[in-house]
């Protein structure tokens, strides 16, 4: 279906939404809520029809806009999707949607301008995803920046310092914005142009592997923090353990991907002699994420906490996917490499959007997440249980599940290009499963239920929802987890798209 100004739509819609919100007498929070659910289901039914009408007979972008923004500056209003950005898109659509859904019942106070926020962080991520102007690029980068600041320093838990975490967050960000635009206007001046899709037959810095290089780490860093790659993590579980529930979903699920993208949608089309030249260093990088959050995973007693280091832990994995693709070996694992790198960014917003949701769903009942509180839940919460193993055994890697694909195409693809790092990384796996198994199933549902501990809490007056979860939880989480298993049977789904997109941009850049 050939809808005109699709793009335009999905992206503007939630800022008309927030606009909207905005004008809401502030005692309506019923009719705020369920307005703001309306109008972000439809960005997500036209990302369906963008992903059902990409045609794979055409080339790498489709949908396109191009208009004069600001002729001054030789800047346009340029947009347009292709096989990377549409995944993200859909993932992007369904994280607002079921956070959304899940926020209307358990936010309270200050119901407009939260929803208001939020509908604005929708705009600026989806913006980043169809942008091919490296300043309307930097638009919704940068945009998407104030709401999850205020999203994370109001709405956050007052134990877990929300102010402090969202300050961090704050400056982090925009130490590597600011790197990322020196180095955009450096890339304009040497090329003239700020278009994305030209930029690359123009080979910026080409004759100077010095300068090339400056600005090559200039933008990556600023997408290296955003992933968050190690060293520049250390904002990442301070903000998450501060987040609203929906917060640290679209924390998780998108915000992380945007560095992810940046990567691949820009330095490799930009630089790729020098992210090869830098590859195994960024692989070994990867490597430190994989193995150190999942280490650090092990030693956290904040259910919480926990699942942000694991963030950290798996997209390493997509670093290290990213760096063997664009290293020395054959195409064909070049390309098995970036596929696995782009569906683990995709697997990863489902997984750990999930986990965040259940991690919700845990405390609006108990008020903590200690883990050494809990113990037993499986005979209370068998629903809750459930649900969580799948979660759980998907972020693990296990056969059938969402997360085993993506793990499998990075390791496939990068034991044939620098098989001595893959094999370090396969310790990564282990010690996953190990904080999985044993800190999230052994801590929290095994053992022996204790009635005397949890009289207070298991009594059904005393929670918000009954005892197991209730319909609105169970349905939110349905989409990701009926993710998690479809992807795993039946990966095909999105690795087409996905392999698409990877052999235009490995092609035209090696």
């Amino acid at each position: 279906m050939n809808i005109p100004f699709i793009l335009s739509l999905i992206v503007f819609l939630p800022l008309l939404g927030s606009i909207v919100v905005m004008f809401m007498p502030g005692t309506k929070e019923k009719e705020i809520k369920n307005f703001s659910i309306i109008i972000s289901l439809f960005p997500f039914i036209l990302s369906i029809l963008l992903w059902t009408g990409y045609d794979y007979t055409q080339g790498q972008y489709q949908f396109v806009q191009d208009y004069s923004w600001i002729p001054s500056l030789n800047v346009r209003f340029h947009m347009a999707a292709d096989g990377l950005s549409i995944p993200l898109i859909f993932l992007t659509t369904l994280l607002s949607v079921l956070s959304f859904w899940y926020s209307s019942r358990v936010i309270k106070y200050r119901v407009k301008e939260f929803f208001a926020l939020f509908l604005m962080l929708e705009m600026g991520m989806l913006g980043v995803f169809v942008a091919l102007d490296l300043v309307l690029f930097y638009f919704f980068w940068e945009i998407g920046l104030v709401p999850m600041f205020l999203l994370i320093g109001i709405w956050g838990q007052e134990k877990d310092r929300p102010q402090y975490s969202a300050i961090k967050f704050f400056l982090y960000t925009l130490v590597g914005s600011v790197a990322m635009l020196l180095a955009f206007i450096a890339i304009y001046l040497q090329t003239g142009t700020w278009d994305v899709t030209a930029i690359p037959a123009m080979m910026p810095f080409a004759s100077n592997p010095t300068l090339a290089a400056v600005a090559f780490w200039a933008i990556f860093i600023a997408f290296a923090i955003k992933v968050p790659l190690f060293p520049f993590h250390t904002w990442l579980p301070d903000a998450h353990t501060a987040a609203p529930t929906a917060g640290s979903v679209i924390l998780a699920g998108v915000l992380l991907k945007l560095g992810g993208y940046g990567m691949i949608r820009i330095l490799i089309p930009f630089f790729p002699q020098t992210f090869r030249y830098f590859a195994v260093f960024i692989a070994v990088f990867g490597v430190i994420s994989m193995i150190y959050g999942a280490l650090v995973s092990m030693a956290q007693w904040d259910l919480k906490r926990l699942i942000a280091y694991s963030s950290v832990s798996h997209m390493g994995y997509f670093t290290l996917g990213l760096a063997a693709a664009v290293y020395y070996g054959d195409p064909e694992s070049q390309i098995i490499a970036l596929n696995g790198a782009i569906l683990q960014m995709f697997n990863h917003g489902i997984i750990t959007g999930g986990f965040f949701f259940l991690v919700g769903v845990l405390y609006e009942r108990t008020h903590t997440r200690d883990l050494k509180a809990f113990g037993g839940l499986s005979s209370r919460l068998p629903k809750y249980y459930a649900v969580m193993m799948v979660t759980a055994f998907a972020s693990l890697g296990l056969p059938g599940l969402a997360g085993f694909i993506s793990e499998l195409l990075v390791f496939r693809g990068a034991y044939a290009t620098m098989p001595a790092i893959a094999i370090v990384g396969i310790i990564a796996i282990v010690l996953t499963a190990a904080y999985i198994l044993w800190k999230i199933i052994q801590y929290v549902f095994l053992g022996e239920f204790s009635p005397e501990k949890w009289s207070k809490i298991f009594d059904v007056k005393h929670w918000s929802f009954g005892e197991d979860m209730a319909p609105f939880e169970l349905i939110t989480m349905a989409p990701l987890v009926f993710g998690m298993v479809l992807i795993g049977v039946y990966p095909s789904v999105i690795l087409r798209m996905i392999n698409h997109a990877s052999q235009i941009i490995l092609g035209s850049a090696y």
